[in-house]
């Protein structure tokens, strides 16, 4: 069996949209889905009533949302899972599994705001996660951007986005963004010639990111970015404003990358230009 797509599942638009999403996608794949709703009952495990209470919820929750799937996509082979635990919890336990884990945003959710657990989720999940927002619709967008700094993550997001793009008939754009305030230098000043080289040592970088894709994917467009002296994550939210997908690496080459979730893509899950997948390195 191959495996499949996984979706986490509330009673937010966002989660609809996260399931029509996944839906198309396993359609064009011919992958399985299994639609999630986690009951973190933790709480309340000595109020009996009250679990029975919310199991019943979630239940008749999921009932609605695989009538949807089922009608949207009837194709698909579909199962719907009632578990319990917190939703990082049980997503990151499905995600060994799956092909990708996909969940909505944007929108408050009881225990916390969505945006919030689709951070947690994208940090601990081990496949990919795909965070879509309630108007994930094509809408006439056009073409896959993929963040690029490097690292190691950010390589094999590139590898990814550039399937995806190949895939789908799809321009890839590869943006690479940075800035350093030691670096702005008026041209003729003393130490002005540290931004050209910090350019082009980026720009090198960038390069080197992009090789090899004309001979994997010979009919896919490409695109070089490099963004200077500006903050990555508000130069991908901005490039990204009509991309029909955005894909980044969990983590960047900066600081903090002993952290499961870096800065770039945590602040662009925080403010969800598109639909987004953020990858996991293989090793």
């Amino acid at each position: 069996m191959k495996n499949p797509i996984v979706v986490g599942v509330n009673d937010t638009e966002a989660s609809q949209a996260a399931v029509s999403w996944a839906m198309r996608r396993a359609a064009v794949l011919q992958l399985p889905v299994i639609l999630i709703h986690a009951v973190d009952d933790r709480w309340s495990y000595e109020n009996y009533a009250l679990i029975d209470t919310v199991r019943k919820y979630g239940t008749e929750l999921l009932e609605k949302a695989r009538a949807r799937a089922v009608e949207a996509e009837p194709s698909v082979d579909l199962e719907a899972k009632l578990v319990s635990g917190s939703a990082g919890y049980v997503l990151r336990k499905q995600s060994r599994k799956a092909s990708m884990v996909v969940v909505g945003a944007g929108e408050s959710w009881f225990g916390g705001a969505v945006t919030d657990r689709a951070l947690q989720i994208a940090a601990v999940a081990h496949c990919p996660v795909a965070v879509i927002g309630r108007k994930a619709g094509d809408d006439g967008r056009r073409g896959i951007l993929v963040g690029a700094d490097g690292s190691e993550e950010a390589t094999q997001a590139v590898a990814f986005a550039a399937a995806e793009a190949d895939r789908e008939g799809q321009d890839l754009t590869i943006l690479h963004a940075f800035g350093n305030p030691l670096f702005r230098v008026p041209k003729g000043m003393p130490g002005s010639e540290l931004a050209e080289r910090a350019a082009d040592e980026e720009r090198v970088i960038l390069s080197e990111t992009a090789a090899g894709l004309a001979a994997d994917y010979p009919d896919l467009v490409v695109h070089q970015v490099l963004a200077v002296d500006r903050n990555p994550a508000q130069a991908l939210t901005e490039a990204a404003g009509n991309a029909r997908l955005l894909v980044l690496g969990s983590r960047g080459k900066g600081a903090f990358k002993r952290l499961l979730m870096g800065s770039t893509a945590h602040a662009v899950l925080s403010q969800l230009p598109c639909p987004t997948i953020i990858t996991r390195v293989r090793r």
